[in-house]
């Protein structure tokens, strides 16, 4: 089952829903400002796909990855100090974070979810 890690009040997060929807593709929702993904899911994500570079999966827009700087910090950062600083603070992710089993999506573009989703 597609895993669905979205924020209620986000405009992106909501078209990406409305998408999924549209297709008639099921998925189960987590909040994941009140609920990060576990630090060890994160790890596995960031390492299965390599190629995308940590910064991938941070929300590089938002107002916490500003305030700590983080634009500086991420180029030198591993894995698991991302995923730490992620699992706890679920506003750090570039969202939706839309997984299921190897693929994952973070953000919405049509044309990816196309791709991944369909």
């Amino acid at each position: 089952m597609i895993k669905f890690y979205g924020y209620k009040r986000c405009s992106t997060s909501k078209k990406a829903q409305k998408w999924l929807d549209d297709h008639g593709i099921k998925y189960e929702f987590q909040d994941l400002v009140e609920e990060p993904p576990a630090m060890s899911d994160l790890i596995n994500w960031m390492t299965a796909h390599q190629d995308r570079k940590i910064r991938y999966f941070f929300n590089t827009s938002g107002q916490h990855y500003r305030q700590q700087n983080l634009k500086e910090k991420v180029p030198t950062m591993t894995i698991e100090e991302a995923a730490e600083m992620m699992s706890k603070d679920g506003k750090l992710i570039k969202r939706p974070l839309v997984v299921d089993g190897d693929k994952l999506t973070c953000g919405f573009k049509e044309n990816i979810y196309e791709e991944t989703w369909l």
